[in-house]
């Protein structure tokens, strides 16, 4: 092998590092944020409707839905691969779905999504950006829930109740199904378009 080729065999490039961002990875994740806070908002409507349908069971309705609030989250993080893509994306998608569509949860919301994209973005970060096998999602989508659980369980009062296993069971296995393997299929299907091959998504091997 020539010089020349090994130095193209081992070059990397520079904004593969999740510390250094570039101005369209910033773009990528306000406009991941803005969609997903419609996404959001149209969560909460599924949420009044299916407590409605639940009846007396209603107030678990948030739990079942909970792991949708966490999608943004796993998708910006696997597409820029940047360190806080994951936390900003949600930060943003929460302040479109209280400031501009009049979420009824208030500026908590704003807190409670800093959680869940904490919780979201912390086993890729632990990865190193570098590892998004599907156990991951479905761990960052596990983390995404019992994080955020436990603040609104303190606000809410939930704790000590007799459902509060209940509550979190079923809040976290919504998170591991669509917080983590939904967003999984949706990463897959974004970059078999070729879209996002211009991002560290499409130089990732």
């Amino acid at each position: 092998m020539t010089a020349t080729k090994q130095q193209q065999s081992t070059y990397r490039n520079p904004y593969d590092s999740p510390f250094k961002w570039q101005l369209k990875d910033l773009v990528l994740v306000v406009v991941l944020g803005v969609v997903f806070g419609f996404v959001y908002w149209a969560l909460v409507q599924a949420w009044n409707g299916l407590a409605i349908a639940m009846g007396p069971a209603g107030d678990l309705a948030q739990h079942f839905l909970q792991g949708g609030w966490l999608l943004v989250a796993p998708l910006a993080v696997a597409i820029t691969r940047k360190a806080g893509a994951g936390i900003l994306a949600e930060i943003i998608a929460a302040t479109m779905e209280f400031v501009f569509l009049g979420s009824p949860v208030g500026p908590m919301l704003l807190f409670a999504a800093f959680l869940q994209g904490l919780g979201s973005e912390l086993p890729f970060a632990i990865g190193r950006y570098r590892k998004f096998g599907i156990t991951r999602y479905a761990i960052s989508g596990f983390l995404g829930a019992f994080f955020v659980f436990w603040s609104t369980a303190i606000q809410l009062g939930w704790i000590g109740q007799e459902i509060m296993l209940l509550r979190l069971s079923i809040h976290c296995t919504s998170g591991i199904i669509l917080g983590g393997i939904v967003a999984w299929v949706l990463v897959k299907a974004i970059k078999k378009t070729g879209v996002v091959d211009n991002y560290a998504i499409g130089r990732a091997q």
